[in-house]
């Protein structure tokens, strides 16, 4: 028999059917309402509109109508001076980011969820790039959903980023790990969850929920790309956050790893690159089925 359990006064262990009411009522959320009376609209794209990479900014995605994605996975370049990069100031490469993420909230059926993935830059100082998306994106209207760490260390070669040698004079950290940014547009949830089919298994949504997900990096000469992010990461997210048939948009789809693996999980795809050479990587790694 399942426990019932509610917000305790001193510690709360149990999850099991557990009413969170006296939390959200409490003071801390008196004025972080969930939103109520939703208007849920989601226009369907013409099939022939499907499946395609545009060779142009995504800052304006005429070709996408409004109201049509279910899910964006994105990895933003960094503006680290990779091979893809503009030298931009950070108010810059922030303001080029608001205007992507903008129009991609225009373009997100109401429900629809945004996963952001982002390394924090620099030493000098350190640059925490993922708070700063946090805070664009709830200032586009975004409702935040949480984070997941991406635990890259299992592919970790040796480094030398210690600053001072094992002394407290100035000691480095050294990433080992990036973020997945989780937002919604509009709702927490979905609103056609009864005609939609899942595709995500028993075990892999107990692991997948989980805020820390381990799996290693990919080699980038042997993708093409600079900057590339492995097939494993979109694959859990399209699972774990859109239905079979959904839309998955990347508005930086460099390699087209996210529209591989939207065709091997049954959706359909849309991306953006400004750069010829890796849409023609992209759609070469799609019509050969190279799937790293």
């Amino acid at each position: 028999m399942v426990r019932k359990t509610k917000t305790a006064s001193f510690g709360s262990v149990l999850r099991e059917s557990h009413s969170s009411k006296k939390f959200y009522s409490s003071k801390l959320y008196e004025n972080l309402k969930v939103p109520k009376n939703i208007d849920f609209k989601e226009f369907k794209i013409d099939e022939h509109d499907l499946n395609k990479i545009y060779c142009k900014s995504s800052e304006k995605m005429n070709e996408v109508p409004d109201n049509s994605i279910h899910l964006m996975i994105t990895s933003p370049p960094y503006n680290v001076g990779k091979e893809y990069d503009d030298d931009l100031t950070l108010d810059e490469y922030l303001e080029l980011l608001t205007a992507v993420f903008g129009e991609s909230y225009k373009k997100l059926v109401t429900g629809g969820r945004a996963c952001i993935n982002i390394a924090n830059i620099g030493r000098k100082p350190y640059i925490p790039l993922h708070a700063m998306i946090i805070e664009i994106m709830l200032d586009l209207g975004f409702l935040m959903r949480g984070e997941i760490i991406w635990d890259k260390s299992a592919s970790a070669g040796g480094s030398c980023a210690w600053g001072s040698w094992m002394s407290a004079s100035n000691p480095v950290l050294r990433d080992y790990h990036e973020y997945i940014l989780i937002f919604s547009k509009e709702s927490y949830s979905k609103n056609n969850a009864q005609e939609k089919r899942d595709t995500i298994e028993h075990d892999d949504f107990i692991q997948w929920t989980k805020s820390i997900w381990t799996f290693p990096a990919v080699n980038a000469k042997k993708i093409g790309h600079p900057a590339p992010f492995p097939i494993e990461l979109p694959h859990r997210l399209i699972n774990l956050y859109s239905y079979e048939g959904d839309v998955v948009m990347d508005p930086f789809i460099g390699s087209g790893t996210t529209a591989i693996a939207a065709i091997k999980n049954n959706r359909y795809y849309i991306g953006y690159d400004i750069k010829k050479e890796y849409i023609d990587l992209a759609e070469s790694r799609l019509s050969n089925q190279k799937f790293i």
